[in-house]
């Protein structure tokens, strides 16, 4: 079930024919979606509007939920990095059992005991040795590794949010241009419909006159092949509104029932294309991303350079001892309190190289900022570009539907009189055809480059549209984590 409705500015048509049996089907050509509706079939009463597709696309869309998951998970990294603030406390116990045989040595032989004496005798002891205790350790400097880890931790956050902001951004546009597509292909499939109509009304009355003598069976057959051309040209446009529908379930994930016209989002872009590109630089969510993965590649440098430092931590621990080395009943408590120091002297480079590496990275993730700034300023230089080429086809398109229309309705009163053929008819009937499909693409490419230039400032946001939706606030898991020390279990109960 399809019903998608007509873009708005489109104007209808309609020049009075003098001749009642053609009238009728120029009428069918001339009212082609045009400020109405366009059915394929019956449809719902209520219209899906873009404001709600894109809310659908926003709430449901698993490429953006997943990104949400994936921010979730980097949460987790501040927990982590800040535990190495904390102590470690371990408990131990071991039990065992053991079975003694001792036997006394002979006496030996000396001035005084000239004769070896027997062994005294032979003794058994059964013991059970077991023990418990406790052993708590606090780094008290690690070079900065902690306090670096935690800077890094929180850089990766900031990114993996932005990350999130920018496939969010990608979403929405691919999901209002897969609602853009689907009207454009259901006006350009009503189009070629209506065409076959018309032609065949065309070839009708081309074999009447043939029957007559007033044409040749070249008209005939001329009239013949527009009309399988025209069917085979609705196949395809068939196909291409199916493609359409499928990419629209694919993003907004429920199939277009009743598409509402849908508008530029022009009023939220600047006057100016080079004011568009100064938003760009600052407010897309690659760029923001990009210098937050510095942050993160400069903490990394830091972190590895704290293999250089020394390092000194406390260690406390408190054990009880039963059955002592075998002997039953006896029993030992200690308790020790220990620090210590580890000065890194050399350790075979590694660390050197880490740091190196670490540079070169920082490096990298520079270099990667600059290139998204050059890509985005290439994406909103491009799609203005686009923007104002669409608004130019539209105004070019109406002159030449309205000019196309005169021209067809001169031809066929001309042809009446013999001084056109059926080829000029056909042919003239094929331009106006062809100006009406312009016509609509080039309404929705406007609206289409409309968002695509919102996308390319960054500013292609549930916010900033102001859906109708829940929007989500990636702070609320943070928060909830960030101090979590203790339990499995997600915020969410997972």
């Amino acid at each position: 079930m399809l019903v998608a409705r007509g873009f708005e500015d489109m104007h209808e048509h309609d020049a009075g024919e003098a001749d009642h049996s053609t009238g009728r089907f120029d009428r069918l050509i001339r009212g082609l979606l045009v400020g109405a509706s366009i059915a394929v079939c019956a449809a719902p009463a209520r219209a899906e509007t873009m404001s709600s597709a894109l809310a659908r696309a926003y709430l449901g869309s698993p490429d953006i939920n997943q990104q949400r998951a994936n921010v979730r998970g980097v949460d987790e990294n501040l927990p982590k990095a800040k535990a190495g603030w904390l102590p470690k406390v371990n408990a131990t116990g071991s039990i065992s059992r053991e079975y003694n045989y001792i036997r006394a040595a002979p006496t030996p032989l000396t001035v005084i005991n000239p004769t070896r004496q027997q062994p005294q005798g032979v003794k058994y002891y059964n013991a059970a040795p077991r023990g418990y205790g406790v052993t708590a350790t606090e780094t008290v400097f690690d070079g900065f590794q902690t306090l670096n880890s935690v800077r890094r931790a929180e850089s990766q956050t900031f990114a993996a949010r932005e990350q999130m902001r920018n496939t969010e951004n990608t979403i929405l546009l691919a999901s209002a241009t897969a609602y853009m597509n689907v009207l454009r292909d259901t006006a350009i499939l009503s189009l070629r419909k209506n065409n076959i109509s018309v032609l065949e009304e065309q070839l009708r009355q081309t074999r009447d006159r043939f029957q007559v003598g007033e044409v040749t069976r070249t008209d005939v057959a001329q009239a013949e092949a527009s009309l399988a051309q025209a069917r085979s040209d609705f196949f395809a446009a068939q196909s291409s509104l199916q493609a359409s529908i499928a990419t629209y379930r694919q993003y907004i994930g429920v199939e277009p029932t009743s598409l509402a016209p849908a508008r530029s989002v022009e009023t939220m872009l600047p006057r100016q294309m080079a004011a568009a590109v100064a938003v760009s630089q600052v407010e897309h969510p690659a760029i923001a991303g990009a210098l937050h993965n510095v942050d993160v590649a400069e903490a990394a440098v830091k972190i590895a350079e704290a293999a250089l430092y020394p390092n000194a931590s406390v260690a406390a621990s408190v054990n009880r001892q039963l059955d002592f080395f075998g002997i039953t009943g006896q029993k030992t408590v200690t308790a020790s309190v220990m620090g210590q120091l580890n000065v890194p002297l050399y350790q075979g480079g590694a660390e050197y190289a880490s740091i190196r590496q670490a540079k070169e990275q920082l490096g990298q993730a520079r270099l990667l900022a600059d290139l998204q700034r050059d890509q985005i300023r290439a994406q909103v230089v491009t799609s203005w570009g686009q923007l104002e080429t669409a608004k130019a086809q539209i105004i070019s398109g109406q002159a030449a539907v309205a000019a196309a229309e005169i021209a067809l309705n001169g031809i066929r009163e001309e042809a009446k009189v013999g001084q056109r053929t059926t080829f000029d008819v056909l042919t003239a009937q094929q331009t106006l055809l062809n100006a009406r499909v312009t016509l609509v693409t080039a309404q929705r490419d406007r609206v289409v480059a409309s968002y695509t230039v919102l996308s390319a400032m960054g500013r292609l946001t549930a916010s900033q549209l102001n859906l109708t939706a829940q929007l989500y606030d990636p702070t609320e898991h943070f928060d909830q984590v960030k101090n979590k020390f203790f339990g499995v279990h997600t915020p969410d109960g997972r």
